[in-house]
């Protein structure tokens, strides 16, 4: 196939082990999430952090062993926080850009995005620093945590797409704990007055997403988007692959049943639009709807309150 670069491992490996590599990528990236999560717990209590730079807190006077006393919890709880409005955003930004350009090169940027804003985050010297950094990282990981679960499962078999989402998130939890313990364990330099002992557990997270930047571009592209953009001999190929040639049959058919789906969301046009998508749970005389026996909006919204549920 020579529309894909010789160097895509597309040509070297198939079915289940690049089913397996490309779940390790995925690993990557939602590990990376999971260690942004848990990561700002132990810088919190960071002195150098907490009371010297962004003066939310003091040195606690009560205390046998110097720790941070919070005394202005909007201004902690706003550094905190606003990362996971930027997530928001990624999330809408990431899911538009990768309906255009592809899953693969909305990864890379996302990786990119998020090294400078980890490196803003660990070069901060105030508040007001601090918030711009956590809100531009938060973008970049918004993307990412939108468009890597597409792409694996968009490449996964039907019959194991549970068993991969259930690998990348067991990842993430693994990147908590991860911060966790590094947190920790730069804690006991200089007594927890070093500035090292939270700019490094910050400053950790640039090496998945300068690696995940680095080996993204060897991977095969999605084949529902590579048939969305018409550019199914690539789609056909990189199913067969995924497959394996001695089921051409399965793959053959699955690639049917995706030109086919392209070809209805084609034919529904504006309702895959976010403002359709939320607006279609709604009466038709209200413009509600029109997504017909999709029922595109009816699945975003219960997507979307199962999940504030369970927070």
């Amino acid at each position: 196939m020579d529309l894909i670069s010789k160097h895509n491992i597309v040509h070297r490996l198939e079915k289940r082990k690049l089913l397996i590599a490309i779940n390790c990528v995925a690993g990557l990236a939602i590990f990376f999430f999971g260690y942004d999560q848990g990561m700002m717990g132990s810088v919190n209590v960071s002195i150098d952090y907490g009371v010297y730079r962004m003066g939310f807190g003091e040195i606690d006077p009560a205390s046998d062993v110097a720790q941070v006393k919070v005394n202005n919890t909007l201004l902690q709880g706003g550094i905190v926080c606003v990362y996971y409005l930027g997530t928001l955003v990624g999330c809408l930004l990431g899911g538009w850009i990768g309906e255009k350009i592809g899953r693969i090169k909305v990864m890379a940027i996302a990786s990119i995005w998020g090294v400078v804003g980890a490196t803003l985050q660990t070069s901060a010297m105030n508040p007001d620093w601090m918030i711009c950094a956590r809100l531009i990282n938060g973008i970049g990981t918004g993307m990412l945590n939108v468009i890597v679960p597409v792409w694996a499962t968009e490449t996964a078999s039907h019959t194991s797409r549970g068993q991969f989402v259930a690998i990348e998130f067991t990842l993430n939890i693994f990147g908590v704990v991860v911060a966790y313990w590094l947190g920790f364990g730069c804690s006991f330099l200089d007594d927890g007055y070093s500035s090292f002992v939270w700019r490094f557990p910050i400053a950790f997270q640039i090496l998945p997403l300068l690696f995940l930047f680095c080996i993204v571009w060897f991977f095969p592209e999605s084949p529902r988007w590579l048939v969305k953009v018409g550019r199914e001999a690539e789609a056909r190929y990189i199913l067969g692959r995924l497959r394996g040639e001695d089921e051409y049959g399965l793959a053959e058919a699955e690639f049917q049943d995706i030109r086919n789906v392209a070809e209805l969301e084609k034919k529904s046009g504006k309702v895959n639009s976010y403002f359709f998508m939320f607006w279609d749970v709604m009466p038709k005389k209200l413009g509600g709807g029109t997504s017909g026996k999709l029922h595109i909006g009816r699945r975003v919204q219960l997507v979307i309150w199962l999940q504030i549920l369970q927070e």
